[in-house]
Order: C-alpha cells, then structure tokens, then sequence
C-alpha cells in the first residue's frame, strides 16, 4: 500500500504565493502594463496540479497541495508561470474564444523562461484522487460506464448514442451506479 502524501506547509503555500505574485509582476514588466494580484488557493484535488479560473466577476488560480508536495521545486518552474500566463492572456483578451495553450501563452511562456508544454507526465502515486461515480447503461450491443454528468444531462432529455451500433443508450437503474478511480 502507497502513503499518502501529505499538502505543502503554510510557508511552502506563502512561497507559492510570492511566486505567482512575482510572475505577475514580471509580465507586467515584460508587457509595460499593470495586472492586479490574483486571489491562490490550495484547494485543487485530483490530477491537475493548477487551474486558472474566471468566474465572470473574479479570477483566481487553484493549486494542488498535494501535487506540489510531491514535486515542489517543478511546479514552482512549471506550473505557476503556467497559470500565471493563463491569467495575464486573459487579463489582456479577455473572454475572446483563443486556444488555452495558444500563441500567445507560449509566447509568454518562453518569455517568463518556462517550459510551454501544456501538461506534465509525473507519477502520482500517494497523491489523493478524485473517485468519480458512473453510473450503467445499455445500447442494443453492450453496455457503457457513464459519467454523472452525462447521467444528469440524459435525465433531463439529452440523448446519448453508442458509437459502434447507434443505438440510444438506456439507463439500466440505480442497482448500476458504481465508483471508478
């Protein structure tokens, strides 16, 4: 059995901070314009070590104390510049429909000195995981693992198809829910 890793400190999360702070400020210099602090949390669970997020009032980045445990000094280098270019796209373009990883977040990217790739591939062994419910349909060929999102939608009208025969999917009843990791 794998221990669970546990989240980074107060410090460790007042250093995140700072960093975010200073990558702000450097935008704002490499772009000879000013952006506002952005409010970070240490609320991010699952596979993602950072989230940009705009509510349509307020933006804030998300982090995975747990990810950055593990791996500390690589999302200090990779993940803060990462959602801090998020936030200074946005900043400047708004809610325009640009590719997340596009042009001009890798040109920001390379000019905070990171690495522009949109995901890593480290091992997350001992990093709690989100379990997400699924719940049992069937078609006239097989049957499919849906995801509670899309069992919501299917409740309320949407119709879903199987790839491979075209029939409809249909829900087989709670006696199906199952939990997958």
């Amino acid at each position: 059995m794998n221990t669970l890793i546990q989240p980074i400190n107060t410090e460790q999360q007042a250093e995140v901070r700072q960093e975010t702070q200073r990558y702000i400020a450097l935008a704002g210099e490499l772009l000879d314009r000013e952006f506002a602090p952005i409010e970070v949390k240490f609320d991010l669970s699952g596979t993602t070590a950072g989230m940009f997020k705009f509510d349509g009032e307020r933006s804030l980045i998300r982090y995975n104390p747990w990810i950055f445990a593990k791996y500390y000094e690589e999302n200090l280098h990779d993940t803060v510049p990462h959602e801090v270019a998020h936030y200074i796209v946005h900043s400047i373009k708004g809610n325009r429909r640009l590719k997340p990883h596009g042009r001009e977040w890798q040109s920001l990217m390379q000019a905070f000195g990171a690495n522009p790739s949109a995901t890593f591939k480290l091992d997350l062994e001992g990093i709690p995981q989100r379990k997400q419910r699924t719940h049992d349909y069937h078609c006239g060929c097989r049957s499919h693992e849906v995801s509670t999102t899309r069992h919501h939608r299917m409740q309320r009208g949407a119709t879903y198809l199987c790839r491979y025969c075209n029939g409809p999917l249909k829900y087989r009843g709670e006696q199906g829910a199952s939990e997958v990791g």
